[in-house]
């Protein structure tokens, strides 16, 4: 069983800038690969996969322009583009309404930040190419983390983790109860 946990983080003034320039990055190339989908569809060829989107997102890093991609960690560009692909995919499946583009002001601000690279300690949370940053209260520790996500809600930034625990099994009985609702107390139980 996974448990999402969410906890609030607290950066610093330089941390801030850096979660904004990932937020930035990832909601830039979401948009972008929408927008190749979209291009590659009205040429009348197939979806595009994530590892053929990936590879252009490397290519394009390397030009003078666009060297602010690189400014954030890999993952957040990497999982941009599997974000929007698996938004088709949900689209193309009739699971999902049509993806529709990010805009800075409508969409909620959040990255992805690698499961193997995220680690935590008393109170803290290593974000990738951001550092150690103060956390509200303990991440769980010792436990595999699925998905973490950097979020910012208008006011205040948090992580986001699946977190696997194991579920307790209850045993069943026959034991049948009885139960008197009553005006004097609420209800009695033939158990009691």
């Amino acid at each position: 069983m996974i448990l999402a946990k969410k906890i609030r983080i607290k950066p610093t003034k330089e941390q801030e800038i850096q979660l904004w320039k990932s937020t930035g990055v990832a909601r830039w190339v979401y948009n972008w690969t929408l927008a190749r989908q979209q291009e590659n569809y009205q040429r009348g060829l197939k979806f595009l996969s994530d590892n053929v989107l990936r590879k252009e997102i490397t290519q394009i890093k390397k030009q003078e322009d666009f060297q602010w991609l690189s400014e954030v960690s890999n993952n957040v560009a990497k999982q941009a583009v599997k974000d929007a692909c698996n938004a088709y995919k949900r689209f193309f499946k009739g699971l999902a309404k049509r993806p529709r583009f990010k805009s800075k002001k409508k969409s909620k601000p959040s990255f992805y930040n690698d499961n193997v690279k995220l680690k935590v300690k008393k109170n803290t949370v290593l974000i990738e190419k951001v550092g150690w940053v103060a956390t509200s209260e303990q991440v769980p520790m010792g436990v595999k983390y699925t998905n973490p996500r950097v979020s910012f809600d208008g006011k205040h930034w948090y992580i986001s983790v699946g977190v696997e625990q194991e579920q307790v099994k209850q045993e069943l009985t026959n034991e049948v109860i009885g139960v008197d609702l009553g005006v004097k107390e609420l209800a009695i139980c033939s158990n009691e």
